[in-house]
This record gives structure tokens, C-alpha cells and sequence, in this order.
């Protein structure tokens, strides 16, 4: 009995392992011996701009495929598929013949006329199924932030990367019936294993505004034979990037893969991924810093009324720090902050920052999020340079009071820029607001996500009040609008090779936002060696007054 029962135990024991531990595993074996599939794929989802408009969208198409145990006759197939797919005969004819291959892909995202070719001809063995081509309505449109697929369609870049575990999609199948060598059964009953569609992806970014910028890029191009020029467009209360525009570009639709070099140079988003020395443009950190620091009742801030010293040089560390004009004729003589900033004088922001020492500066300049990730949803996002505290100098300092010997992505300088003229709050910018369903349902809500309060609102009220004097009677008059509140600042930069400063090669910017009293737009347009211009206020000013323009004439919210 003892004996009896212990068999017993044992046999239960393995028909419990085998039908309950491992019955899944076996049971897909014994499904993948007494089958063959073919796959039905999933749609990729669609990725839209804030109204719907489809950006990245696709098409239906075919793929044909090859079960070579079923071929009756290889020579016959293999030259009807290079006649009507185009795959390579030779190859083709190899594969079939080839023992231990199960399946071939023949062709991938053909169009309906070929399939209807190959019905006619009835091939045994050929077998075709929908697959989808991803078609990009606007061609080189935002081409270095929606990226684009590998060949199997997956996300390779960008959004199209970011995305894809939402946009991908589940892939369905066909099931037949099959011997264990693989041929069809006659007879055989198929099973349909549906495919789940992705979901769509909605940005932040407004077509009409793209385009505005795309528009404007482009015109700068034409005119100034720039290495690059890009441009920005934030909406400064949330952190929602508007656009993000940059020439040159490529078609979407036709992905230069062979030419590497290229791609890699005008596919990656100058905005987000690179780095350069702001400039003048950083003067509204130091300006937001002492307006800060004033009011907050710190003895080492100016008051806004104070009167810097004329002279044109300061000295630091033994080394001379100039102002670009040269004074004369008593130019740049009892300048306040206001007139600081309206005239970009460089000596009145040193004094700033050495009279705030470099524990204060370095507070905001932290508290603006500078040298490190905005968090935007992108990858490849670049933090730019900044010298550790500990190893500062004055010199430095001085230095950095103006925008250089510090290096910003223009992302960067944007969000910050935004946070100093909305009222004092930082926000993370960023690209995706919504995750939903091809029925409207709504998976997944990205809401503004406010970091942290760099001054307080009345330091923001009156900052935005100087840079709008600066557009109205400083270096910021070529972004001026009649009958609109334009704020900004200009920036020009020397660029350097190899250590010294490369003679003639300068990044020239403005930043600018309205209306000045509430601000609804930011934008920052970066020219990169321009041929012809001489500062920021004559060749990026202009460009974000046709932006701000654009944007009137579309009669967007103001």
C-alpha cells in the first residue's frame, strides 16, 4: 500500500509539474510545432500638435513573406517576387532552397497594386499581410524633434523614440495549421489573433506658430548663410513649448540614411543638445538677481536708481573687462539698471556681480537652473557648462555676469528667461500633454509641473517693465511692434576654436516675450556665424519681431 501510494504521489506529482508549472510552456512548444503564423501589425499611433492636426501619421501597405516548405516551385517565385516586389532573385532563390529556414520576408511595405499582382499569380508558399508605412503629412516639419523609425518601425529618434512604448502597438497574427516540417495542412483552419493598435501622442506645439517659425528660419537662411539658426516659442505660465524650430533641416518622409554625417549634423535639435556662451542675453539673471537681492533689503544690491560708474573698463584680476562702445561723446554716462540693460553695458553688470559675491550670484544662478537638465521629454538634452562654485574667481565671476565663461543650451536660457518675466515660477518645459486612444479616450495627462519660485512677482513685474523699455528705446528696438507691449534683450557672442576666441565667428541672439505685461510668448532665435550681420539687435531681433508678428496676424490668443 505504501508502495502504491508513493507511485501515486510521484505521478500526480509530475502531471501536476508538467500540466500546471510548466503547462504554458509546453503548451506554446506544442502550438509553435503544430503552427505557422503570420503577423498582422499594429497601427502605430498618430503623434498630433495641441489641435489635432496629424504630424506623424501612416499608410496602409503590405508585407509579403515566403514559407519555402510550401513552395512547389522556387524558381517560379522567386522570379515573379523580383519582378513585382523587386527583391533580389538570386538571394531569394537561395533562401528557398535553404533548409532550416522557416519563413522569409520577401517585401516589406508595398502598396495594394502589388499584392493584387501577386493574387493573380496564386503562388503557393507566398503569403502577404497589412503592415504600416509611417508618412509624415509636413515633410521636414519639426523633423529634429518628431524623429523617425527604423526599418522594422520602431522609434529611432525624438518623439518617435520617446514615445514608442505608447505609439508601438501590440502586433496580432494569423494562425495556420502546419505539419512538423512545416508545410500546410490541407484543409487547415486559421486563428485570428487581432492587433492593438498604439496609442496617439498630442504635443504641446501649435502647427500655425511651427510653421511661423519655420517660415522665419528659413528667410534667415536665405539672407545671412548662417552655420544654423534655430528658434523657441514658450508659453511662459505653463513651460509648453510652442515650437521649435531650426534650419538646416531633411524630409522625414526621406531620411537621408546614407549619408551619415549629414543626418547626424542637422537631425539632432540645436535647441535642446547643444551648447554655446549666451552673452548679453544672461544680463536678465544678473538684473533679476540685484532687483532680487534690493528688494529683499541686501546692502550689497544697487538700488534701482543707482548710478554706475561711466568708465567704459573695469579691472579684475589684473585684467581689463570693456564695455562694446567706446563712451564717447559721454555715451552710456549716469546709466541706472534700466539704462544698463537698454544700452547692454557689460562694466555695470560686473559690478553687480561682484558687489553680490559669488555665493548670492550662484544661488540664482542655480535657482534659474542653470547647469543642469530643464526636464524636458526629449532625450539628449545637454546641461551646458558651469564652473563649480568652489573654483570661481572673480574674474570669472565678472565674466559670467555678462554671459560668458559659461556655456547655456538655448532651451535653457528660455526657461529661465520665462521664469524671471512670469511672475518668478519656473517651470519645466516640455513637449507631450496628452496619451489617448484612437476613440478620444484619454490615457495619460501631462500637466505644467512648476519647479520652484526664483524671485518673487513684484521683482518679475519690475524686470518685465526694464525689458520692455529695452525694445521700446534700447538695443531691442528692431523687435518693437506698434501697438504692442514687447519685452526683450539682445545678445552677441564670440565663439572660440581651439581655446581663443575665432576672429569674426559670433552667436547672435534676442529673447523676447508679449505682451509685456502678462506675457503669452517667449521666443528666442539663435543665429550661428551669420554672414553679414554685426550684433544681435540687427539680425535676431528682427526675426522674433516676425515671429511675434506671425503670431498677431494668425490672431492667436494675446
Amino acid at each position: 500500500m505504501l508502495a502504491v501510494t508513493f507511485l501515486f504521489l510521484v505521478i500526480a506529482g509530475r502531471v501536476f509539474y508538467v500540466q500546471v508549472i510548466h503547462g504554458n510552456e509546453l503548451q506554446s512548444k506544442a502550438i509553435d510545432q503544430w503552427t505557422r503564423e503570420l503577423p498582422i501589425v499594429a497601427s502605430r499611433g498618430n503623434i498630433v500638435d495641441r489641435n489635432g492636426v496629424v504630424l506623424a501619421g501612416n499608410k496602409q501597405s503590405y508585407s509579403v513573406f515566403v514559407r519555402p516548405r510550401s513552395v512547389k516551385d522556387p524558381e517560379q517565385v522567386a522570379v515573379t517576387l523580383s519582378e513585382i516586389c523587386g527583391a533580389d532573385k538570386g538571394k531569394l532563390l537561395e533562401k528557398i532552397k535553404s533548409d532550416g529556414v522557416s519563413e522569409i520576408t520577401a517585401a516589406r511595405r508595398v502598396g495594394k497594386d502589388v499584392i493584387a499582382l501577386l493574387s493573380e499569380k496564386n503562388l503557393d508558399g507566398v503569403y502577404y499581410s497589412e503592415d504600416n508605412t509611417r508618412v509624415y503629412p509636413y515633410g521636414d516639419l519639426l523633423c529634429q524633434i518628431l524623429g523617425y523609425t527604423s526599418t522594422d518601425g520602431s522609434g529611432q529618434t525624438g518623439i518617435e523614440k520617446r514615445y514608442d512604448e505608447y505609439l508601438c502597438g501590440y502586433d496580432g497574427e494569423i494562425l495556420y495549421e502546419a505539419d512538423l516540417i512545416g508545410k500546410d495542412i490541407s484543409g487547415r483552419t486559421a486563428r485570428y489573433v487581432a492587433a492593438t493598435d498604439g496609442l496617439n501622442v498630442r504635443l504641446t506645439v501649435d502647427l500655425e506658430i511651427q510653421q511661423i517659425c519655420d517660415a522665419v528660419m528659413a528667410e534667415a537662411c536665405d539672407e545671412y548663410s548662417p552655420k544654423s539658426v534655430a528658434a523657441v516659442v514658450l508659453e511662459p505660465s505653463t513651460g509648453k513649448v510652442l515650437a521649435i524650430s531650426q534650419a538646416p533641416s531633411f524630409d522625414l518622409n526621406a531620411v537621408p540614411r546614407d549619408d551619415i554625417g549629414y543626418l547626424n549634423k542637422t537631425g539632432r535639435s540645436v535647441i535642446i543638445s547643444d551648447s554655446y556662451e549666451p552673452g548679453s542675453t544672461f544680463k536678465i539673471l544678473t538684473a533679476a538677481a540685484n532687483i532680487e537681492e534690493h528688494l529683499s533689503g541686501n546692502a550689497n544690491a544697487f538700488s534701482l536708481n543707482y548710478v554706475f560708474n561711466p568708465s567704459r573698463f573695469r579691472y579684475v584680476g589684473g585684467r581689463a573687462i570693456k564695455c562694446w562702445s567706446t563712451h564717447a561723446n559721454g555715451k552710456h554716462a549716469n546709466e541706472t539698471l534700466q539704462e544698463a540693460l537698454n544700452n547692454s553695458c557689460n562694466p555695470c553688470f560686473v559690478d553687480i556681480a561682484l558687489a553680490l559675491g559669488k555665493e548670492t550670484m550662484y544661488k540664482y544662478v542655480k535657482a534659474f537652473n542653470y547647469g543642469a537638465a530643464t526636464g524636458i521629454d526629449f532625450d539628449g538634452e545637454a546641461i551646458g557648462m558651469l564652473i563649480p562654485e568652489s573654483s570661481v574667481t572673480d574674474g570669472d565671476l565678472a565674466r559670467i555676469s555678462f554671459g560668458q565663461t559659461i556655456a547655456v543650451t538655448p532651451l535653457q536660457l528660455a526657461a529661465a528667461t520665462a521664469a524671471a518675466i512670469n511672475g518668478g515660477v519656473y517651470y519645466e518645459p516640455y513637449l507631450v500633454s496628452e496619451i489617448f486612444d484612437a476613440k478620444g479616450n484619454v490615457a495619460e495627462v501631462i500637466l505644467p509641473k512648476e519647479k520652484r519660485r526664483v524671485i518673487s512677482a513684484k521683482s518679475s513685474e519690475i524686470l518685465r517693465g526694464y525689458l520692455e523699455n529695452v525694445v521700446k528705446d534700447g538695443s531691442g528696438k528692431q523687435a518693437y511692434i506698434e501697438g504692442y507691449r514687447v519685452g526683450g534683450k539682445t545678445g552677441t557672442a564670440q565663439k572660440y576654436e581651439n581655446g581663443v576666441i575665432a576672429a569674426g565667428k559670433y552667436v547672435m541672439s534676442f529673447i523676447g516675450f508679449f505682451p509685456a505685461d502678462k506675457p503669452k510668448y517667449l521666443a528666442l532665435c539663435v543665429v550661428d556665424e551669420p554672414i553679414g550681420g554685426q550684433y544681435g539687435s540687427t539680425v535676431a531681433a528682427p526675426l522674433v519681431k516676425k515671429i511675434f508678428e506671425g503670431i498677431i496676424g494668425a490672431k492667436h490668443e494675446i
